[in-house]
């Protein structure tokens, strides 16, 4: 006969209460979302994250049938609206749009960032990523990549390049640069992209490590030459450009993307809803030629894919920052 177990009040209680949890799971991922969304873009309106934003905001606003409220919080290198969401409730209603910078490198750039990418997120997907590029100033005597390693070492410490800041993705692409070639370049921080630009075009810095987007209008007008792009595989806008790998620089790859993530705890139902709904956005020729024009590939992908990503991105530019001792506090 087989034997009969029985539970004590407390143990029934815990039971039926696991029971109900198990039943409410899909029911609250089913119900999802029933009220706005806010996406919080950790910068301050006008720049480029806020645009893919937006796009991101208006598509998945008609996918999902509820309103997408961007909410601008700037500061600290996107950090302040990062740690926001990572201390918020984890019930999908609050999610970030991360970039390389908040999701990879600022838990290794500043002294208490107050989050952890990869343990204070649920990764919901990939947006897209945006090549960097190698430009000078046309009057700067290299043409191509080896030229310029073979100048950078009869010079060191001579030849300068510029970046939006200390530990932004230009710094730290400028660095790993100097680290894998053996070379010694100066590095100039500016408060932002059009000072660096301008200083380029008026033969004030030697070069830059810039996002395609920022650079391609002075390169198709001639004042700056490209001498490579960063990415594994030649970009369409710019297809006359090598890549660091084919210009001799090999596996060498830096470039600038953006993701969708939410608060711990966030259930998974609720974020592989979110995740089809950024993957049916981005399958959208409408979003994909938006992004395209902004120099960006489409990307997509799962939670999980990101999740390995992410990993992969921290410890890599991590490794960089602690090489060239880069602390912001």
């Amino acid at each position: 006969m087989p034997k009969l177990i029985t539970l004590g009040s407390g143990a029934v209680a815990a039971a039926l209460m696991a029971g109900v949890f198990l039943l409410a799971a899909p029911a609250v991922a089913q119900d999802y979302p029933n009220r706005p969304i806010t996406l919080i873009v950790p910068f301050p309106p006008g720049g480029s994250t806020t645009i893919v934003g937006r796009i991101v905001a208006d598509k998945m606003s008609e996918v999902l049938g509820q309103s997408i409220v961007v909410d601008n919080r700037g500061g600290a290198g996107g950090t302040i609206g990062s740690r926001a969401v990572a201390k918020s409730a984890g019930d999908g209603y609050t999610i970030l749009l991360g970039y390389t910078g908040t999701l990879a490198i600022g838990p290794s750039l500043y002294g208490n960032v107050g989050y952890d990418p990869r343990a204070d997120f649920e990764p919901i997907g990939r947006i897209g990523t945006a090549p960097n590029t190698l430009v000078v100033h046309p009057s700067f005597p290299v043409h191509s990549v080896p030229e310029l390693i073979a100048y950078a070492k009869a010079n060191p410490g001579k030849v300068n390049f510029g970046s939006q800041g200390v530990g932004t993705t230009p710094h730290l692409t400028g660095e790993l640069f100097a680290r894998v070639t053996g070379t010694k370049l100066t590095h100039v921080p500016y408060r932002g992209t059009a000072q660096a630009v301008n200083d380029l075009i008026a033969g004030h810095l030697d070069l830059l490590f810039f996002q395609l987007d920022s650079v391609r209008e002075q390169y198709q007008a001639k004042r700056a030459k490209m001498l490579a792009v960063t990415t594994p595989e030649r970009v369409p806008a710019v297809p006359d450009v090598p890549t660091m790998d084919e210009a001799g620089v090999k596996g060498f790859r830096s470039d600038t993307w953006n993701a969708l993530a939410a608060p711990p705890k966030t259930p998974a139902a609720i974020v592989a809803k979110l995740n089809a709904g950024i993957n049916e956005v981005l399958r959208q020729p409408e979003t994909a030629e938006h992004l395209r024009g902004m120099n960006m590939t489409p990307i997509g992908g799962t939670p999980d894919g990101i999740k390995a990503f992410i990993k992969d991105e921290t410890e890599r530019w991590g490794d960089v920052i602690r090489a060239a001792n880069i602390r912001v506090e």
